[in-house]
């Protein structure tokens, strides 16, 4: 074994030495700046959809600009199947130097493009183009850094230093609304005009921090070892998902863990902020403060539930996490819409909206084209109740019956829209929540609530991914199910939810898909997962 080899092993099993203290500050800040690149999208997508989306109605805008979005999701598992096998070819180090400089710069483009206004459809495809350069940066980076640092890390100490990665999401997602919630205050009305690119420019600045960083590491003990004794792998794709005790595991780590935690983590940091401000009507720089204030209380949790796997295991802190956000999900949600909108809270209880009509004269309020005509009585009175984020029910009627809505003892026929305004107003609906009545501590320890799920199921998850393959292909087994995971079943989530409330009417109907997939996830982990705390990373 070579000299460099030995010195870095003994820096491994030595515990945290300054060497290792390098490796999890570079790793992790590089990290929290590439997710600072692709949250930045999610903290602006209601300004987004204006300057991209502005040719269809204000509620296809918005999903429009969720699916955009999304984009940089769908494409994340073939960055991690590209960059995953660089990785288990090349080396971890250069490989996740490269997906940073992909992020920086496509980042740094969304701040150049010009908007709909201005070069009309060719702006949101060039947009979408971009957001999925972004997610092929990311289904590199994550497998990339996580195993980096595991690699580095003695055994026993593995969830602590991995979970510093974890954290990495959530302070990237902090650091993105805190320089959007600073440029809206010194652009102040510019915001919406140009001041929204700022943020976007920036990252050519933390793109430079970044990699001059990390080209100062060395490439992780495990895979010069293994480089040393020719047991690289030649066909890293083929031997992680062509052998079934490999793809195997694979799946147990998709639909065990990886698909739970997932949507854990985006109802907790974003649909949270969409359903505050796009169903409770809270100003949304109040909404952001408050979910800056949540991040930065509920950020240590990933490093604490990290640790605590290292001596309880992964296992039990993950399957805990995953049962309470299965149980918790309706009641967190149903209390936070009390103390942030008491006033719609009480009036939906008092005088419920219910939309009584025949289901073929209402459809889905979703126009991909901008060409649909939503003018029947029933499409009128949904597409008001939707654009003043009332909440409502429907009913089904008799064929060829005229639409009716009652609100609480009201009952109108047909389309009227003052009349359908003035019921509602008196029912008490307000049109947007009253800063006054806002419990703002309660919302802030609700939003914590929701981040310590996440951090159960997130913190110890990098060590518990590492620990399930073995170092040859290591890099690309984990990245793939963990990308799936995280890029279509976590981010979807704030799009299909938002669509299933604006298809009900039921702001916490979106609430089943999260529901739905981390109990599916509780039972597949407490069947199939096992326990990897103890596994030796070079004998995987």
């Amino acid at each position: 074994m070579s000299e460099h080899v030995q010195s870095l092993e003994a820096t491994r099993s030595a515990g945290t030495s300054q060497e290792t203290q390098k490796v999890i500050f570079a790793s992790s800040l590089g990290t929290v700046f590439e997710w600072y690149d692709f949250f930045l999208y999610g903290a602006l997508a209601a300004v987004i959809s204006k300057q991209f989306f502005a040719g269809v109605n204000d509620t296809t805008a918005f999903i429009f600009a969720l699916m955009a979005f999304a984009a940089g999701f769908i494409v994340r598992p073939f960055g991690a199947l590209v960059f995953g096998r660089l990785g288990d070819m090349i080396g971890r180090k250069y490989t996740f130097l490269a997906t940073i400089v992909l992020m920086g710069l496509a980042t740094f483009c969304v701040g150049l493009l010009p908007n709909y206004a201005s070069i009309g459809i060719a702006a949101p495809i060039i947009l979408v183009v971009l957001r999925m350069l972004q997610g092929l940066a990311l289904g590199g980076e994550y497998g990339g850094a996580a195993t980096y640092v595991a690699e580095h890390a003695p055994m026993g100490k593995r969830g602590f230093h991995t979970s510093w990665i974890q954290s990495t999401a959530t302070l990237g997602l902090l650091l993105s609304l805190l320089v959007v919630l600073g440029c809206r205050y010194f652009t102040g009305d510019q915001f919406e005009v140009w001041g929204w690119r700022i943020p976007f420019l920036l990252s050519i600045v933390l793109l430079g921090i970044s990699t001059w960083i990390r080209l100062s590491l060395h490439e992780s003990p495990s895979f010069l070892k293994m480089k040393e004794e020719g047991k690289c792998c030649k066909a890293p794709i083929r031997e992680s998902f062509g052998k079934w005790e490999n793809l195997k595991v694979v799946l147990i780590a998709l639909f065990s863990i990886n698909a739970g935690q997932a949507v854990t983590f985006y109802a907790a940091q974003f649909y949270v902020l969409f359903f505050l401000t796009q169903f409770l009507k809270m100003d949304p720089a109040l909404a952001n403060s408050l979910l800056i204030v949540s991040v930065v209380i509920g950020a240590p949790f990933f490093i604490f539930f990290g640790w605590l796997s290292d001596k309880v295991g992964r296992k039990p802190v993950l399957m805990i996490g995953l049962l309470l956000a299965t149980a918790l999900y309706f009641p967190i949600f149903k209390t936070l819409a009390h103390y942030a909108n008491p006033a719609i809270d009480l009036a939906s209880r008092q005088a419920p909206i219910t939309v009584i009509a025949d289901p073929a004269t209402c459809t889905f309020q979703f126009d991909p084209v901008g060409k649909a005509r939503f003018d029947s009585p029933c499409d009128k009175v949904k597409t008001f109740l939707v654009k003043q984020g009332l909440p409502y029910s429907s009913v089904a009627a008799p064929a060829g019956s005229d639409v009716q809505v009652s609100v609480g003892d009201v009952k109108l026929e047909g389309y009227d829209e003052a009349a359908l305004r003035g019921a509602v107003t008196l029912a008490g609906y307000p049109q947007q929540a009253d800063a006054q009545q806002i419990n703002r501590p309660m919302i802030v320890a609700l939003i914590v609530a929701l981040i310590i799920i996440s951090a159960m199921c997130y913190g110890p998850l990098a060590a518990l991914m590492v620990e399930l393959f073995p170092t040859r292909i290591r890099y690309t087994s984990m990245s793939l199910p963990y990308h799936i995971g995280n890029g279509w079943f976590g981010g979807f989530l704030p799009t299909v939810s938002f669509a299933l409330v604006v298809y009900t009417g039921d702001i916490f109907y979106g609430l089943w898909y999260p529901v739905v997939i981390t109990g599916v996830s509780l039972v597949v982990g407490m069947i199939c997962l096992r326990e990897t705390r103890n596994v030796d990373l070079d004998k995987n």
